[in-house]
């Protein structure tokens, strides 16, 4: 399968630039370089333009049409074998959201990661619920590969904001230093916390969403688009709220490619006696002398090997 295309047009006359900042259906919502907001619609059927694309529009009436999607720096995007689903472009980095409890899954951490650097978008891991103790030591100690790998981790104990302290000032200032002139999509599963993140960075996020809502008449399906919030007033910081995800498809990913795109794996690769090496089963296979090191503890661990497995099975199946 391939990316996820761009509608290619020439430059047009008497268009204006504005920036997408939250969708739904064929209908997005463009913010323009004065702060104004307006509805515009795709000329053709589909709406190709997504959340942090910039784009040329032309005013009709009291709303808009698109007429060209500038091009892009990167685009963050999941790919199964039924549809492709793009969350934002342009981004600076991504924010992984993940909770001690419910537990989270390393299968959809691994996916994220590996779709964040196959467009070099920087990743951050945040483990929320740093209040709960023994969950919480058990969840950071799984995460120590991810360390290892040099993967930038936040502790995290971020409450509903009904709550006296909704979160620790101290990992509060940290959190703002790291979005601070970024455009930072946070993505997660449910029930890890991202309303409650969104909640205390915008106060304001209800109001906002409940305009959003209004103006694309979209109701209650506003919480299954993706939308992007200024946290500064400058409107240099923002964050970008998309919705929560079980599956996380990585069709689009070639099964070669896999090892490349996973730092822990890539380190011994170079290493292997044959150029197509799917570090399953051949000899002279870095990777797999790496796993099976017994002089030093091994740099990949055996649950990022066996995600590795499943993910290049998955990815080989697909193309047949």
């Amino acid at each position: 399968m391939s990316k996820p295309a761009r509608p290619a047009a020439p430059p047009i006359g008497g268009t204006l630039p504005g920036l997408v900042v939250a969708g739904f259906g064929r209908h997005v919502l463009v913010e323009t370089d004065t702060g104004e907001r307006l509805i515009c619609h795709p000329r053709g059927k589909k709406s190709q333009a997504v959340v942090g694309d910039r784009i040329r529009w032309l005013p009709s009436e009291d709303e808009g049409t698109i007429e060209k999607i500038e091009e892009r720096r990167n685009l963050f995007y999941r790919q199964d074998e039924m549809r492709t689903k793009s969350f934002a472009a342009n981004l600076d980095q991504v924010l992984i959201l993940i909770a001690a409890e419910p537990e989270f899954s390393e299968s959809q951490l691994t996916r994220a990661l590996i779709a964040a650097e196959a467009e070099g978008i920087p990743p951050v891991i945040a483990l929320n619920k740093s209040d709960l103790g023994e969950p919480f030591t058990r969840a950071w100690a799984k995460l120590a590969p991810y360390r290892t790998m040099g993967y930038h981790m936040l502790s995290l104990a971020i409450k509903p904001k009904s709550t006296e302290s909704p979160v620790n000032e101290g990992q509060a200032a940290e959190l703002l230093d790291l979005l601070r002139g970024k455009k930072t999509l946070v993505l997660g599963p449910s029930g890890a916390g991202k309303s409650s993140l969104t909640n205390l960075l915008v106060p304001q996020a209800k109001v906002l969403t409940a305009e959003i809502s209004q103006a694309l008449n979209s109701g209650k399906h506003t919480t299954t688009s993706t939308t992007l919030y200024w946290i500064d007033e400058a409107r240099a910081s923002a964050l970008i709220d998309s919705p929560g995800f079980q599956e996380f498809g990585l069709n689009h990913i070639e099964p070669t490619q896999l090892a490349n795109l996973m730092p822990d794996f890539k380190a011994h690769a170079q290493d292997c006696k044959f150029y197509n090496c799917t570090h399953l089963h051949e000899p002279g296979c870095g990777v797999i002398a790496e796993v099976n090191a017994t002089g030093h503890p091994s740099s990949i661990s055996a649950s990022r090997y066996r995600l590795y497995g499943e993910l290049f099975a998955e990815l080989s199946q697909s193309r047949y």
